[in-house]
């Protein structure tokens, strides 16, 4: 009982460290932020293929994160980055990968694709 205690304690030791440290280069925006600046930067949805084709923020590229390591040469490093998924947990990853490779200026919508009331273009 004492070590599943103490296991517990240094999980959510972790996982409040790593969310503190995400924010000092992730800004979650909100909608009107997002789309207040989207127009200006790089729009990447990071979630897989089938999910783009059922719908996705007009104007944004598909690049999942699980192809984000190999196709980093598409995403410019001296232009904004705008990540959104479906609720915010894969674009907090691809964030994450995009900062170990030296990005600077990146931000994901709160909330994800699923809070997203502005333009959708199916197909």
């Amino acid at each position: 009982m004492k070590y599943l205690l103490l296991a517990l304690i240094i999980i959510i030791v972790i996982a409040v460290f790593r969310y503190f440290r995400q924010r000092t280069y992730l800004k979650t925006l909100t909608e009107d932020q997002f789309r207040e600046g989207y127009r200006k930067a790089q729009l990447i949805d990071v979630r897989e293929p089938q999910e783009f084709k059922n719908g996705h923020i007009l104007g944004s590229r598909n690049i999942p994160v699980t192809q984000m390591k190999q196709r980093l040469i598409e995403i410019r490093k001296d232009k904004p980055v705008y990540l959104y998924c479906q609720s915010g947990a894969r674009s907090a990853r691809a964030a994450q990968l995009l900062h170990k490779k030296g990005y600077e200026h990146i931000y994901q919508l709160k909330g994800g694709f699923k809070k997203w009331t502005g333009k959708v273009k199916q197909g």
